[in-house]
C-alpha cells in the first residue's frame, strides 16, 4: 500500500506542472495530497530565488537546467509543455482559486495547468483567468467573489508558512511522512518512500 504523499504545489513553477503531470508514473495519485501556497511567499520568508536569478551569472548553468528539462519532458511524454511567453506569472488569484476549489482541486488544477503552461495564457490578467475558469466549468463570478475573503486569504498565508516551518525553500517539494524530498528530480526517491 502506498503511503501519504503530500505535494507542496504553486502553478507558477513550471518544475510544478512537470512533476504534477509526471506523478501517477511513480505513486498511487489518489495517495497525493495537494498541499497550496505562494513559491514567492516562500522565496521571500527564505531568502530563495528563482533559479533564473539565483544562477544568471553562472555560466553554463542555466543552459544545463534547460537540458535536463528537456530530458524529464521526453521521459515523461510531456510534449503537450510550453514555457508560458507571459512568464513570470503573479499566480495570487490562481492559488487562492485553488484554496477555494478544494471539493473540485483535480479539475481546478488540470484547468488552470493547461492555460498555463500547455496553452501560454496570460494569466496575470484577470480577464483571461475569468475566461479559463468559465471554460473549465467554474462560475467565474462566483470565484472572484469566494477569493477575496478575508478567512480565505489568510489560509493560504497560513499554508505557505506552514510549508516554510516545514523547511521548504522552494518548489515542487514533496513529505513522505516526515521525510522531505525536493526537485521533480526525487520523484523516484519518492516513491521509494511511499512504498510505491
Amino acid at each position: 500500500m502506498t503511503k501519504k504523499t503530500e505535494f507542496y504545489f504553486d502553478f507558477a513553477s513550471p518544475n510544478c506542472y512537470l512533476a504534477y503531470k509526471a506523478l501517477p508514473d511513480y505513486v498511487d495519485i489518489n495517495a497525493v495530497e495537494i498541499k497550496p501556497c505562494l513559491l514567492g511567499g516562500i522565496f521571500k520568508a527564505t531568502g530563495n530565488q528563482a533559479p533564473m536569478v539565483a544562477f544568471g551569472g553562472v555560466k553554463g548553468k542555466l543552459a544545463y537546467d534547460m537540458l535536463e528539462m528537456q530530458r524529464f519532458i521526453a521521459r515523461h511524454r510531456l510534449d503537450k509543455f510550453q514555457m508560458n511567453p507571459n512568464f513570470p506569472i503573479n499566480t495570487l488569484m490562481l492559488m487562492r482559486g485553488l484554496v477555494a476549489m478544494e471539493d473540485r482541486q483535480t479539475d481546478y488544477i488540470e484547468t488552470v495547468l493547461s492555460a498555463m503552461w500547455e496553452e501560454g495564457k496570460n494569466l496575470n490578467d484577470p480577464a483571461v483567468v475569468a475566461e479559463v475558469w468559465t471554460a473549465g466549468g467554474f462560475d467565474a463570478g462566483a470565484l472572484q467573489e469566494r477569493i477575496q475573503d478575508p478567512e480565505l486569504k489568510q489560509s493560504l498565508v497560513d499554508k505557505t508558512a506552514a510549508a516554510v516551518d516545514r523547511g521548504i525553500f522552494g518548489l515542487p517539494a514533496f513529505f513522505v511522512g516526515d521525510e522531505m524530498f525536493f526537485g521533480k528530480e526525487r520523484l523516484g526517491q519518492v516513491a521509494e518512500a511511499a512504498g510505491a
